[in-house]
């Protein structure tokens, strides 16, 4: 039998969230968001709808390749949140404005985020990790 609990169901639209990420499947990603998604940066500002996430994708995809693993899924029993945490294995590949030059250094970060969730997308992500630690790793 097939849970279809909003709990559960919120926990396979994270995993397909992490999957398409791990995929570097930025339209699938996408597809699990609102179209006013809020997206927390760490240690930065709020942006807000797909377009602006699709954006941060692209940087992200220019300076970084990154994937996560373990990821272990979160949720409330009525589906509105849901969190992760992860371990992020990654390469710095080209320097992202404001931060230290890169050149190809390897990291491994733990981290985690935030989501609220309705009608079947995620509204809002919020995302943390310790800059201080991937800095120190990349200098």
């Amino acid at each position: 039998m097939t849970d279809t609990s909003p709990r559960a169901t919120t926990l396979a639209l994270l995993q397909r969230y992490y999957d398409a990420f791990n995929r570097g499947d930025w339209a699938g990603m996408l597809d699990c968001l609102s179209e006013e998604v809020a997206h927390d940066l760490n240690q930065g500002v709020r942006e807000i709808g797909r377009p602006a996430f699709a954006a941060f994708l692209a940087r992200m995809e220019t300076c970084y390749r990154e994937t996560l693993d373990p990821v272990v899924l979160m949720a409330t029993d009525d589906g509105s949140r849901g969190a992760a945490e992860y371990v992020v294995h990654g390469q710095y590949i080209a320097t992202d404005e404001g931060l230290p030059p890169a050149n190809g250094q390897r990291y491994k970060l733990p981290g985690g985020a935030f989501f609220a969730v309705s009608d079947g997308r995620i509204t809002r992500v919020s995302n943390y990790y310790n800059l201080e630690d991937w800095i120190d790793q990349v200098y």
